[in-house]
């Protein structure tokens, strides 16, 4: 009777340390995954294999994007003016593929006590997807691009249903990506237009990417 109220003991410790090990592992492997919903949502999508514009070799050892602290400094309120009759234009990428685009509007703002502007661009394409075509396109360059940051410009999606009615919406910096050709040549991803830089530095958002 001894002897199996021992084995007892012993098999239910044996259980509680591998659940307890268990249960360790997945909070080391959920505290990988991001500082916001924003990060975790896109560490998700990267670690994903379906989706994930990784290489194999770098998505084998894949533990999540680096970014910066999250700043609410760089959460801001911006005015955006649209841009009427707006031409359709063929927007420069990486390859030879040539997209096309309209500029919607400008965005004005203030940071770090200066005015700013950038344009927002709609992607023509994406207005027959009825998934993208409440998006709009913010690439944009500042003085981290080369150094802190990918020196073709980071990336924004702002929503159209997020405009209020006095025509301001709220930018995240946080909220940035790095284009899919800064992980995998394969792909082609526009460029940043020269117009569409920061004479600061966002140290807010995506980071550089270093290869394995």
């Amino acid at each position: 009777m001894k002897n199996n109220f021992k084995r007892i003991i012993l098999y239910s410790t044996a259980v509680f340390l591998i659940l307890l090990m268990y249960s360790c592992n997945s909070s080391k492997k959920r505290a990988l995954i991001g500082e916001s919903d924003y990060q975790q949502r896109l560490n998700t999508s990267y670690k994903d294999g379906s989706k994930s514009p990784l290489k194999k070799k770098d998505l084998k050892t894949f533990k999540g994007l680096k970014f910066f602290p999250i700043d609410s400094s760089f959460v801001i309120n911006a005015n955006l003016i649209r841009i009427k009759n707006a031409a359709s234009f063929e927007m420069a990428t990486t390859t030879d593929r040539k997209p096309i685009y309209k500029e919607y509007g400008i965005l004005y703002f203030k940071l770090d006590g200066k005015d700013f502007s950038l344009t927002v661009y709609q992607s023509q394409d994406d207005l027959k997807d009825e998934k993208y075509k409440d998006y709009l396109f913010l690439p944009f360059t500042d003085n981290t691009s080369g150094n802190k940051s990918y020196g073709g410009g980071r990336y924004m999606d702002l929503m159209i249903e997020d405009l209020k009615k006095d025509g301001s919406i709220t930018v995240n910096f946080n909220n940035t990506y790095n284009p899919y050709c800064v992980y995998n040549d394969k792909y082609s991803c526009p460029l940043t237009p020269r117009k569409n830089h920061l004479d600061l530095k966002i140290n807010a958002g995506i980071m550089a990417f270093k290869e394995n």
